[in-house]
């Protein structure tokens, strides 16, 4: 195997920065996958298969027969694999709507369906809006409003009072407990998404994506306690004021016929993340040397 210090193309100096930047974005990658009980060979299989992916994206216009060649020559994996890997490519299909978190989105943001402090109210299960029934029904017709109802409940997003026939909504951010494979799927989609947007900027995409970031230290336990009410409070606002404007713009859009929910439109994800982690440990102080003085035995030095 090579050393992966060679066979770069990257201007001097850059490439320890891109190593280094390597190494950070696989140990989540790794530690998840433990976690989970992914082998490295499995990973390694997708790792391949993406990288042959790429390379073919990166080279529309090449004649077929030279193709297998030259993203050999790009990746560094052989022929034989790359022919291999290049028959099981699959075409990605459109990513697929997810109705209760759009639901959520329009409960926690429409101003029908909020209280006089800007909460997602109560809603009566039936009749017209604003209930729960109505709110379904103006996501999409396509599946169920009870079929909704059930999955915000196992998602423990909501919850059912049978005795008033009305809906609350649990929680004010659309987490879902209890279901790894959404939690999954989400951070698929959010990781994922940001991730391209980052690679897109780094390598001078145009236009570039909006991404900034605030880091700061030396925070107490409680102050960040404080942080987190704060950005839960600044995320709440911010979707207040985008949602019902995108929706507008969808509706707009979809009437004009340049786009709206036919699918033949753009796609757009804003989103805000925070992390908090302890200090990284100090290096231990490293053990001095002793230094040998060289002295002649015998004709040779030690």
């Amino acid at each position: 195997m090579a050393d992966d210090t060679e066979d770069t193309h990257l201007p001097p100096g850059e490439q320890p920065a891109l190593l280094q930047a390597v190494r950070a974005l696989l140990q989540p990658l790794a530690r998840l996958a433990v976690a989970r009980g992914l082998a490295h060979a499995t990973v390694g299989e997708m790792l391949r298969a993406a990288f042959v992916e790429e390379a073919h994206a990166a080279y529309p216009q090449l004649h077929e027969h030279r193709r297998v060649s030259r993203i050999s020559a790009a990746t560094g994996i052989n022929r034989r694999e790359v022919t291999r890997l290049l028959a099981a490519r699959q075409r990605r299909g459109a990513p697929a709507r997810s109705y209760p978190s759009e639901l959520f989105a329009r409960w926690t943001t429409h101003p029908d369906y909020l209280d006089a402090d800007g909460r997602a109210r109560p809603l009566p299960r039936l009749g017209d809006a604003p209930s729960f029934e109505a709110l379904a029904q103006s996501v999409t017709r396509d599946m169920h409003p009870r079929s909704l109802l059930e999955e915000l409940i196992r998602l423990g997003l909501a919850e059912h009072d049978e005795e008033a026939d009305s809906v609350t909504l649990l929680r004010s951010a659309f987490v879902p407990r209890g279901d790894d494979a959404r939690m999954v799927g989400l951070l698929a989609a959010n990781l994922g998404d940001h991730f391209h947007a980052a690679v897109d900027n780094v390598l001078g995409a145009a236009p570039a994506h909006f991404e900034q970031a605030l880091y700061a230290d030396g925070l107490s336990d409680e102050s960040l306690a404080q942080l987190r009410e704060l950005v839960t409070q600044q995320w709440l606002a911010l979707t207040a004021a985008l949602v019902p404007r995108i929706e507008k713009m969808i509706a707009d859009d979809d009437a004009a016929g340049i786009g709206g929910r036919a699918g033949a439109g753009n796609r757009a994800r804003i989103g805000l993340y925070s992390y908090q982690a302890p200090p990284e440990p100090a290096p231990a102080p490293a053990r001095p040397v002793a230094r040998r003085t060289a002295r002649r035995r015998g004709g040779a030095v030690e």
